[in-house]
């Protein structure tokens, strides 16, 4: 069994806190990974239609024996499908690929706010969650603004906004907005992409002070801000140590080390200018 906790999200559903994201992975080698990961424990996995590993991704949990309701499957709206109807087509071919009955979260991948389509797409998604094929239904790279733009115009807050977020880049707007709508925060690219991150000084006294690498140190600060956290790697022992953050704590000392890294550094697009839909 898991041994990772749960979050409640603000329509019932029950949550990871940690799970496995399969963002860069071949479609080909996405089962294989997968499979890796439902053995390590995660029972949390976060795909997207972009990421063209859906149908990977779907085989390898048909083939882990791992009984559909043991398990939280999230993927994702492209930017190509927003809109009312693309967006209850594309959603209908997620779940083809996947080989799934239904999803337990479905997120608009981006606001793309140029185009003014994400409340119509969120009605479309207001409609699957209704039918049940979508237990839950969120968002990603949404900023408050347009988070704020569905509250107003919408019946249905989002369970979750899924951002970019490290501690590079802590959003801390963005997490009390969150708060304060009974929105869960998730990170993406939560160590950062590995780049610069993981070779902090401070990271790496952490590390040596509690007999962990930098990247569990990383993954435990979120763990302990409140952060729902989708690591990502296709190596088998980076799989299973991004998982083996449960048997040691960040004391206060230790939280406000890694928020004195935060350097409001972005990796990825801003979401109010990101508009690609290729």
């Amino acid at each position: 069994m898991s041994n990772v906790p749960a979050i409640t999200l603000n329509n019932g559903s029950v949550m990871p806190q940690l799970g496995f994201g399969v963002w860069q992975v071949p479609d080909d080698e996405a089962a294989r990974a997968v499979g890796t990961a439902l053995e390590a424990g995660y029972r949390s996995i976060d795909t997207a239609a972009v990421y063209e590993n859906e149908r990977g991704t779907g085989q390898g949990i048909a083939a882990s024996g791992v009984p559909r309701e043991d398990l939280f499957v999230t993927t994702k709206l492209w930017n190509s499908e927003q809109g009312h109807d693309s967006a209850l087509r594309a959603f209908d071919a997620s779940l083809e690929r996947l080989g799934l009955d239904y999803v337990d979260l479905y997120l608009i991948h981006w606001p793309m706010p140029d185009t003014g389509k994400y409340v119509e797409t969120w009605k479309a998604f207001e409609k699957i969650h209704a039918e049940g094929r979508a237990k839950a239904v969120g968002v990603s790279n949404f900023h408050p603004p347009h988070l704020q733009r569905l509250l107003d115009e919408t019946g249905t807050v989002p369970a979750l906004n899924q951002i970019e977020l490290h501690p590079h880049l802590q959003q801390s707007g963005p997490r009390a907005f969150h708060a304060d709508h009974g929105i869960a925060t998730e990170a993406w690219s939560p160590l950062g992409q590995g780049k610069e991150l993981l070779q902090e000084p401070e990271l790496k006294a952490l590390a040596e002070k509690h007999g962990k690498t930098s990247a569990q140190v990383v993954l435990r600060w979120h763990l302990q801000v409140g952060n729902v956290v989708i690591p990502k790697s296709v190596t088998p022992a980076r799989i299973r140590e991004n998982i083996d953050v449960f048997d040691f704590e960040l004391d206060a000392g230790d939280l406000d080390t890694v928020a004195g890294l935060d350097s409001g550094t972005r990796l990825g697009p801003d979401p109010d200018s990101m508009h690609f839909t290729g």
